[in-house]
Formats: structure tokens, C-alpha cells, sequence
């Protein structure tokens, strides 16, 4: 063979592989073949929550792929990934929101200390107070800093307050005082409005209004808390708050974030699940090592801003 046709044959070759191997997208992801290994990751102790094989349509659109993924307790966990890829849907299937969309459709297991949530008959009440959830958008209920923080511990009968309760002397005034004072504490807005507890949580700053939303999500006891970009909306101050209040509740909750900032990401996660195109989980581990030494090429373009 002459030098020439080698050459020719040698590039053929090469062309070919790379069309096998990372042919870009439109999107400008490449096309990868996922590894399992690459979302294997351990971790002493038991789950809290243990993913099986989960699947989420809405009508023919498959959102979510194959999913199978173990969150330990009292830590932060980082979803990230480009916008549609399912973290979102993701996240609202760890308490079953995503029952309230009629197009959805869910296959799998989603295993809260070792029992399964898509079980039949499965207490959605109850599901909710053990894994609360936070918003992107704070949404305070239009009444007073307390009302917020007292109304479901009083809906669900934690704290008996009313005309009734009172002409039976079981008021628990002291039990609710004590127990909004816990939760502002606890969401480090306590400082920022003792002494103004009546006053309409409207009228308090973005980044007040969401740690309130906090306060009154750990009034009902979690131990898990679900966060959907809960500082996308605030400034840059009202996001550091959030972000150290976040460090402090993992040592004593579990929160599963997802979020659009990668820096963000890596500084306030233990571990960190990358979603991309398709509704794949490529690889999931502990943050520094998926920052820092990604298995996947695409999690590595993505990551230093090639797509997204």
C-alpha cells in the first residue's frame, strides 16, 4: 500500500470513530455512551432515598430515563444539568408532586427509608410533611410572618389554636410561640423580624420571603427538604444567605438541590448528579471529583461551558 492511500485509509478510520464516538448535536453535546460505573457512588450508612429504575413520561415525551440513584442522609445533594433535561421532574417525583400534572406518568421505584412511596395507598399528606419542598419563586401565604410559620402544624393538629381550644383551655399559644421562633432560628430570619411577627410576610424582601418559605417548610419536622433553584430569583446577597443557611441544615437534614449555577453547585454540595439532553443521569458522585476529574466528556463540556 503506498504512503499515500495510508494516509487516506488512516483518516477514513479516524472519521469514522469519532462519528462513533462524539458526533455533536445540535445542541452542541456530544453523543456519548454513558458508563455505569460513572454513576456509581458510596457512601457509609443507608440511603434515605433509593432510586430505582425511574421513568417519567408526560404524555409521549419520555422526560426522564432509566434512573437509578442513592441520596444519603443530613447532606446536600446538587442536581445540575442544561435547561429539559429532568432535574426538576426529577426532584418533584421524590414526594410525588408530579401527581398533580395529568399528562405525567411514572415508572420505577422511589424508596423513603426503605418503603416505597409509589406503593398504593401511600399517605400523600404524610409523604409531604417528611419531604417538604422549597420553590424557585418565593410564595409566602398573604398573611403574617406567624400565620406562615403556625399554619400547618395547626391544619395537621401539631398545635391547637381557635375559639374552641381556648373555652377547653388547650390553646397551645406557648407551644406555637415557641415553635415559630425554632423554625425563623432555624431559616436565620429570627434577627430580621422579632418584634414585627404580625406583620404581612409580603412585605418582606425576596430573599426574606424565602427564608420564611424555609421556616415554614421545617415547621412540619422534615428530614428531607427539596429545593428548585431556591435562590434563582434573589441577588447576589440574599443568595449567599441562602446558601450558608443550606450548609447549616444538612447537619441536621437531608436537601436535595437543583440548580442552574454550577458554582453554586460546587460550593454548598456534597455530591452532585449530572442530568443532560434526554432525561439521562450521566454521572453522579462526590462534587469535588465531578468538578474537578469528570469520568464523562460530555459532564466535562459541559461543565467548562461547551454546552448548556
Amino acid at each position: 500500500m503506498t504512503e499515500s492511500s495510508m494516509d487516506t485509509t488512516t483518516t477514513e478510520r479516524t472519521d469514522a470513530e469519532t462519528t462513533t464516538t462524539a458526533t455533536e448535536t445540535t445542541t452542541g453535546e456530544s453523543d456519548e455512551r454513558t458508563n455505569p460505573a460513572w454513576r456509581e457512588y458510596s457512601f457509609p450508612g443507608d440511603p434515605v432515598l433509593s432510586i430505582e429504575d425511574l421513568n417519567v413520561w408526560y404524555d409521549d415525551d419520555h422526560a426522564l430515563t432509566d434512573i437509578s440513584i442513592d441520596i444519603p442522609e443530613q447532606s446536600v445533594t446538587a442536581l445540575i444539568g442544561p435547561s429539559g433535561c429532568g432535574k426538576s421532574t426529577f426532584l418533584r417525583c421524590l414526594n410525588r408532586m408530579n401527581d398533580r400534572i395529568k399528562s405525567a406518568r411514572i415508572e420505577g421505584t422511589v424508596s423513603f427509608n426503605g418503603q416505597n412511596i409509589y406503593a398504593d395507598g401511600a399517605n400523600l399528606v404524610e409523604l409531604r410533611k417528611r419531604i417538604g419542598m422549597v420553590f424557585q419563586q418565593p410564595n409566602p401565604f398573604p398573611k403574617s410572618i406567624r400565620e406562615n410559620v403556625a399554619y400547618a402544624p395547626r391544619k395537621h393538629g401539631d398545635i391547637e389554636r381557635g375559639l374552641v381550644p381556648k373555652l377547653l383551655g388547650r390553646e397551645d399559644v406557648q407551644k406555637e410561640d415557641e415553635l415559630v421562633e425554632r423554625c425563623l432560628r432555624d431559616a436565620a430570619l429570627w434577627d430580621e423580624v422579632d418584634g414585627r411577627l404580625e406583620d404581612n410576610a409580603l412585605g418582606l424582601s425576596g430573599g426574606q420571603q424565602q427564608r420564611l418559605c424555609i421556616a415554614r417548610c421545617l415547621a412540619v419536622d422534615p428530614e428531607v427538604i427539596l429545593m428548585d433553584e431556591p435562590a434563582s430569583a434573589l441577588d447576589p446577597i440574599a443568595t449567599a444567605k441562602i446558601e450558608d443557611l443550606i450548609d447549616d441544615l444538612a447537619e441536621d437534614y437531608t436537601v436535595v438541590i437543583v440548580t442552574h449555577n454550577m458554582q453554586q453547585a460546587a460550593r454548598i454540595s456534597d455530591q452532585t448528579a449530572v442530568f443532560l439532553t434526554g432525561g439521562e443521569l450521566v454521572e453522579y458522585g462526590d462534587t469535588d471529583q465531578v468538578f474537578e476529574d469528570p469520568e464523562s466528556q460530555r459532564v466535562e463540556d459541559y461543565i467548562s461551558g461547551k454546552f448548556g
